[in-house]
């Protein structure tokens, strides 16, 4: 069975999943640290260790990791119906505040209030950052080993550009063989050991599958067929359904690719317009991944046909939010199960231990990427051979946004003040410090 402790009522975890969903700020490494502070630390409805080996199956998948941990543990829960409540939750938040942010950007992009609340709320995000980096850290770097594949992670993806599925491969690799060095009796892998979920058959299997096929396919080729194949919904539908299949390693590893096909290729807005739609995404609830809502806004509002552009925009942010979202629940009702079948199997474990250690090096990956794009103007790429590393011009710091991101530190690890409160000061703070300069 998949339910949980029967004191965990559906209304009490729908409740926390909101929550979850309303202080998702910070990309994955805030929302996971999150996730576990109220669903771990504080309710303790999950162990430590389901609640890494969920993280490490889901790090593994293309899409919004931290998404689909939460539709994990909702499923753990309670079930498809949890799942679907815990995912939809963490989406909802999100994509209302893009939808809002993309028609004030459309229409009013200019306006100082909302300026002045970007420019205070993504330095006091970078301190959310820090601090679940710093939780994650001592949660899954238990072993100097996974300290060591933590480090080697970091530094192929952050100085080599590794491509994160490698990472994760290498990491698995790597955390099998420690095991095996560090128990050599065990040169046969253990039996497999069902867990709390008995392995589901492959008839059911198979039905999950074709339905979540359906649900995600089946709109897209209703528009082609309504709309024609170039119209920009169709467009857009197609377009976005390839990436959510090939984003492993969230939002930042993806940004490349859509911002060069939106930009070059589509036309469906300029390169500055892309950053500033990460800008959004950083400083809203809910995953990073969310900017391609912002891209589908943009295309749509700028490619209306007979359209008003607005309401042009809002269908495209619906097309591309449903064929980013929907493959997420496919992959997490169709492969948890499985794992959770696994949990017992002493090399399974071993290699998402490896790929656990190798989240908190890309997580940290993540917020040094998001630290130099804050606090600096201007970042450089600098190469030497194999070595391709972002370098920020020091000229270029921002003391504004250097002083807010330490008095949001500051806030959170020192008087320990809680994530609402500092986004709610450092916006402010936002607002009086660009209305003075």
């Amino acid at each position: 069975m998949t339910e949980g402790p029967p004191e965990v009522s559906l209304s009490a975890a729908s409740r926390v999943w909101a929550k979850v969903a309303l202080q998702s700020f910070g990309g994955p490494a805030g929302q996971i640290g999150v996730i576990h502070r109220l669903v771990v630390d504080e309710r303790g409805w999950v162990s430590e260790s389901r609640f890494l080996h969920a993280l490490s199956y889901c790090m593994m998948l293309p899409g919004p990791e931290a998404q689909q941990l939460t539709t994990y543990l909702g499923w753990r829960l309670h079930g498809v119906r949890g799942g679907l409540i815990a995912g939809t939750l963490f989406i909802v938040p999100g994509f209302v505040s893009i939808l809002a942010l993309s028609v004030l950007y459309a229409e009013f992009r200019n306006l100082g209030l909302v300026a002045g609340l970007f420019f205070g709320l993504k330095p006091a995000v970078l301190a959310v950052v820090v601090e679940a980096v710093l939780r994650l850290r001592r949660r899954a770097l238990t072993r100097p080993s996974s300290l060591v594949i933590a480090a080697c992670a970091f530094v192929t993806i952050f100085a080599f550009g590794v491509p994160f599925p490698l990472i994760v491969l290498a990491a698995a690799a790597a955390g099998v063989l420690v095991e095996r060095r560090s128990a050599p009796h065990h040169d046969a892998p253990d039996p497999v050991e069902p867990g709390s979920t008995p392995l589901p058959p492959w008839k059911r299997s198979a039905r999950t599958a074709l339905l979540w096929l359906t649900i995600w396919l089946v709109p897209v080729v209703a528009l082609r067929l309504a709309l024609g194949p170039g119209h920009v919904f169709v467009t857009q539908g197609v377009f976005f359904s390839k990436a959510a299949v090939v984003t492993f390693g969230g939002a930042y590893a993806v940004l490349t690719y859509v911002a060069q096909q939106a930009v070059e290729v589509h036309e469906w807005l300029a390169p500055n317009e892309m950053l500033d739609g990460l800008g959004m995404a950083e400083t809203t609830p809910g995953p990073l991944i969310q900017v391609v809502q912002f891209v589908g806004f943009m295309g749509a509002f700028r490619h209306p046909g007979s359209l008003d552009p607005v309401v042009a925009g809002v269908i495209g942010s619906v097309v591309t939010t449903w064929v980013t979202f929907v493959p997420c629940f496919l992959f997490v009702f169709l492969g948890a199960p499985y794992v959770e079948f696994l949990r017992k199997h002493q090399p399974l474990n071993a290699a998402l231990r490896g790929v656990t250690a190798a989240v908190v090096g890309v997580v940290v990956n993540l917020a040094a990427w998001f630290a130099l794009h804050t606090l600096f103007r201007d970042v450089a790429q600098m190469e030497l051979g194999p070595v391709r590393l972002s370098v920020p011009r020091l000229a270029s710091l921002d003391w504004r946004t250097l002083a807010i991101a330490l008095g949001a530190l500051v806030a959170m690890l020192g008087f320990r003040l809680g994530m609402i409160r500092t986004l709610i000061g450092a916006a402010a703070a936002g607002v009086l410090l660009w209305r003075l300069g």
